[in-house]
């Protein structure tokens, strides 16, 4: 951020609007918005209590489970979408439909079929993520160029071998990106499940609290899984820029 011609550093932009906060709940325009430093009392208030820990561990295991899942199916047939014409054209239509569809609204389905406990809710969790993991494989694979593939095979590479050391390293890039939004996508969905599905978690935190309107620890909460989201983010952020190379490279 630039500011009167001076380069501040990047978190710089959080300073101001946590300055802004503090005035707005200071001036008590509405109960909504406690003061920040409240809220970080609150926060290192509850850190330390059993009920925190075991939300934060149910929406952990949620949340990296279901993640995982989403990496584990989403870049093998993103790739494979972004190799084969036919699966493309398969499952494409698809792809768009779940990643531009309003996925609370499957909740309701995912409740049926798997019931009411931690399964739909990690399930929840890889649906909000895979789709977009899947598109930016496929756009990957589909960027590289042939001479890479065509290399490979006048050296007798295998299919397995093209893969792995051909496509997924051409794609990487794109890949992590997709990785990146998908991951911020997952919070959303982790803490849709947990508040629709099973009462479990942050949700289960996030539901006491607004019921018993203690905003100061709602919003402690909410700081604690923006923090999270936004470490894993500039993590895989930090990576893309290392391997940025294999786009330039391809």
């Amino acid at each position: 951020m630039i500011l009167f011609g001076y380069r501040l550093p990047g978190m710089s932009s959080l300073l101001v609007w946590g300055l802004l906060w503090e005035i707005v709940g200071q001036s008590g325009l509405t109960f909504f918005v406690p003061p920040l430093s409240e809220v970080t009392a609150t926060l290192f208030s509850i850190i330390g209590t059993a009920a925190f820990q075991k939300a934060l561990f149910e929406t952990a295991y949620a949340f990296l489970v279901g993640v995982a899942s989403a990496i584990l199916i989403g870049i093998p047939v993103g790739i494979l979408m972004g190799k084969s014409r036919l699966l493309d054209e398969l499952l494409l239509p698809w792809v768009n439909v779940f990643l531009s569809a309003p996925l609370t609204a499957l909740v309701p389905v995912l409740m049926v079929l798997f019931g009411f406990g931690m399964k739909s809710i990690i399930i929840t969790t890889a649906l909000f993520a895979i789709w977009i993991i899947i598109l930016n494989s496929r756009a990957g694979v589909r960027q590289i160029n042939r001479s890479l593939v065509e290399m490979a095979h006048s050296f007798g590479a295998s299919p397995v071998d093209a893969f792995f050391k051909i496509y997924f390293w051409a794609a990487l890039p794109e890949i992590l990106g997709g990785v990146r939004i998908g991951i911020i996508r997952a919070v959303k969905g982790v803490i849709i499940g947990q508040l629709l599905i099973s009462i479990v978690g942050f949700g289960a935190l996030f539901e006491l609290y607004s019921a018993n309107f203690l905003m100061g620890h709602f919003w402690a909460v909410l700081i604690v899984l923006f923090a999270l989201a936004f470490t894993i983010s500039e993590f895989l952020a930090y990576l893309e820029r290392r391997v940025a190379y294999y786009a330039a490279k391809r």
